[in-house]
């Protein structure tokens, strides 16, 4: 086998991209090792941090003793399953209609696009949402958002490159719109769901912006917005109590805690990138069709 040759461009372009994926990475690694550093030292570190100072797990223990964090993993979780599902759905629903719609198909979609354009503002949608009986509720998060424009055309574009063979041959069987779209649609176009979920979830894990506008409970706050009390509101001084003695060493532990929790809250959703990475670099429609 004739091996390829190194160009300058190759060996330009490798050391461009290793650069640029340790700038993106590093953050990830400071905090990490951040989080499980002793306190004072961290305080007195300054520059680039290239191994843990230290070993504590005392920001652990408090994130891990916080009610708050479980309370917020629960929503969160609830938030994750439960919105994604109804987003898949009615994208899968609502992609099929546009796609398989020759007549209606140009307009329905020229208003579908508008809205990506034209939002109706927080007010509005604010008293639509208090009108419809979903404030402080965990629905008020997953309802107002249960499809997204972007997601909605990827979802019609993939379903209109199905070839219209497969359809007409399940048509000329009996098949129903419903079995057609779930037992033909639906395996031939898996990548593109598999996409969409990640992005729906990912926007259901990072979701705190709605339930600040939406929700008043603490109890159903999701976990990112818990974060973003920990974070921006320094809110850790409960998190300290029984841990430390003075208020020096609260403060010090207090900054470790937000390290912690940023680990916490970022750790599970990473986790589900490499089950769905396949799905970004393989396609499934070679061979669907032949002769």
């Amino acid at each position: 086998m004739k091996k390829k040759k190194i160009t300058t461009f190759d060996v330009v372009n490798t050391i461009i991209l290793i650069l640029l994926m340790i700038v993106c990475l590093y953050p990830f690694i400071y905090v990490i090792f951040a989080s499980f550093s002793d306190p004072w030292a961290l305080s007195l570190h300054k520059g680039l941090l290239l191994k843990p100072l230290g070993f504590t797990l005392a920001g652990y223990r408090a994130v891990f003793e916080n009610r708050s964090i479980w309370t917020g993993y629960g929503t969160t979780l609830f938030n994750l399953v439960i919105g994604t599902s109804i987003n898949i759905l009615l994208t899968l629903l609502a992609a099929y209609g546009i796609s398989r719609n020759t007549l209606l198909k140009k307009p329905l979609t020229i208003m579908i696009v508008v809205t990506m354009f034209f939002t109706s503002g927080i007010i509005p949608r604010f008293l639509v949402v208090k009108s419809l009986g979903l404030y402080n509720t965990r629905m008020a998060m997953i309802l107002p958002t249960a499809i997204n424009v972007f997601n909605l055309i990827i979802m019609r574009t993939a379903m209109e490159s199905v070839p219209k063979e497969l359809e007409e041959a399940a048509v000329m069987d009996g098949a129903s719109h419903f079995t057609i779209l779930f037992k033909i649609f639906t395996p031939l176009i898996k990548s593109t769901i598999a996409v969409l979920v990640l992005y729906y979830g990912v926007a259901h894990w990072n979701q705190w912006y709605q339930a600040l506008l939406y929700i008043q409970s603490r109890d159903k706050y999701p976990l990112q917005l818990v974060l973003r009390e920990i974070l921006i509101g320094s809110a850790t001084e409960g998190m300290t109590s029984g841990a430390v003695d003075s208020l020096g060493e609260s403060f010090m532990l207090g900054e470790t805690i937000k390290y912690a929790t940023i680990i916490v809250a970022t750790v599970p959703i990473l986790a589900i990138y490499p089950m769905l990475q396949k799905h970004f670099v393989k396609g499934v429609m070679v061979g669907a069709v032949k002769g």
